[in-house]
C-alpha cells in the first residue's frame, strides 16, 4: 500500500477504503457463501453469530469467534484494521516526517510488542490453546499491529530508493536462515511478527533483484499464482469441506490424496474466481465515484 501510495500527497480516505472493499471483499463472500452452503446442504450446525462477525470482518476482535466459520478469515479482520488505519498514518506520520525519524518510532514499538507477547505467553494470563487467552494473543487485530507498521516501514525503505543488482545468494542465504528459525526455533514466538526479523531484508532484496531468481520468477504462470494467491488463502476451507465429503461419498479414504485433489481444486476454482468475480467486480466498484476531499 505504501508503494501503491507512496507518489501522493494524500489519500482519499473513502476513495481509498472502496479500493480496498473491492480488492477483498468479493471473493470473502465467496468463501463464506460456499461453506454456507456446505452446511445447509449437509446438513452441518451453522455457527450464525460467527457467521454475522464474518459477514462484517469484525471476529478477531471477539476472542473465541478468530477462527469461527471461515477460519482463514481471521487475518482479514485484522487487515481491516490496518486499512482503516493506513490512511491515518500516511496523511499525519510518514508524508510529514523523516524517514529516520519514522523507522525509530516503528521499531521501538515493534521492540515493545514483542516484548509484551513473550510476557503474556508466559504469565499465568496464558491458558494455552484453545482459550480466550490465546486468541487474544494470537487473533486480536492490535496484537499484530506493529507487523503492519514494519511493512509500512518496509515499503517507505524501498520507494526511497535501493540499488537494483543481482541478489540472488544473499536472498538464497536468508531463505536458508529462514528455514533454520523455523527448524530450530530457540523457544521464541514467532506468530505475532518475530520473523521480520528475516522477511524484511528478504522482502527489500527480492524486490530490488535482477538476477536469475527474479527472471524465473517472472514468467506469467508464477505471476498468475501471485495474482490469484488470495483466493488460494480465503477459499482454502470451503473447497477442503466440500472436496472431503465428496471423496468420503465415493468411499476414497486416503488422506493424502484428498489433500492433493483439494490443492489441485483450490488452484482452479481460485483462477476461476479471479478471472470471472474478483477482477469484472472489483472494476465495477472502482468506477464508482467518490467525491474528493
Amino acid at each position: 500500500m505504501v508503494i501503491a501510495y507512496g507518489n501522493r500527497n494524500k489519500i482519499n480516505y473513502f476513495d481509498y477504503l472502496k479500493r480496498r472493499f473491492a480488492r477483498i471483499y468479493p471473493v470473502y463472500f465467496l468463501a463464506i457463501l460456499a461453506l454456507f452452503t456446505y452446511f445447509y446442504i449437509f446438513n452441518r450446525p451453522i455457527d450464525y453469530r460467527g457467521l454475522f462477525l464474518n459477514l462484517i470482518m469484525i471476529q478477531s476482535w471477539f476472542p473465541g469467534y478468530a477462527l469461527s466459520f471461515n477460519g482463514p478469515g481471521w487475518s482479514l479482520a485484522v487487515e481491516l484494521f490496518f486499512y482503516l488505519s493506513f490512511p491515518l498514518l500516511f496523511n499525519r506520520f510518514y508524508n510529514k516526517y523523516a524517514l529516520k525519524k519514522v523507522a525509530v518510532v516503528v521499531i521501538i514499538i515493534f521492540i515493545i510488542s514483542q516484548a509484551l507477547l513473550h510476557i503474556f505467553l508466559n504469565s499465568e494470563f496464558y491458558e494455552g490453546y484453545p482459550s480466550k487467552s490465546h486468541d487474544f494473543i494470537y487473533y486480536f487485530p492490535v496484537m499484530h499491529f506493529s507487523e503492519f507498521l514494519i511493512g509500512n516501514l518496509t515499503g517507505l525503505i524501498f520507494i526511497k530508493g535501493i540499488k537494483e543488482k543481482n541478489y540472488d545468494w544473499a536472498i538464497v542465504g536468508l531463505i536458508v536462515l529462514f528455514g533454520m528459525l523455523l527448524k530450530f526455533n530457540p523457544n521464541v514466538n514467532l506468530h505475532n511478527g518475530m520473523l521480520a526479523i528475516v522477511l524484511v531484508p528478504l522482502i527489500i532484496l527480492i524486490s530490488s533483484n535482477n538476477g536469475g531468481l527474479t527472471n524465473f520468477f517472472s514468467g506469467k504462470t508464477f505471476v498468475f499464482l501471485g495474482e490469484i494467491s488470495y483466493g488460494i488463502y480465503i477459499l482454502q476451507k470451503p473447497v477442503y469441506v466440500w472436496v472431503s465429503d465428496i471423496m468420503s461419498y465415493l468411499k476414497i479414504e486416503s488422506s493424502t490424496l484428498v489433500f492433493y485433489i483439494s490443492l489441485v481444486t483450490l488452484i482452479i476454482c481460485s483462477a476461476i474466481s479471479y478471472t470471472y468475480i474478483e477482477v469484472p467486480i472489483r472494476n465495477k466498484i472502482n468506477k464508482i465515484r467518490i467525491a474528493k476531499n
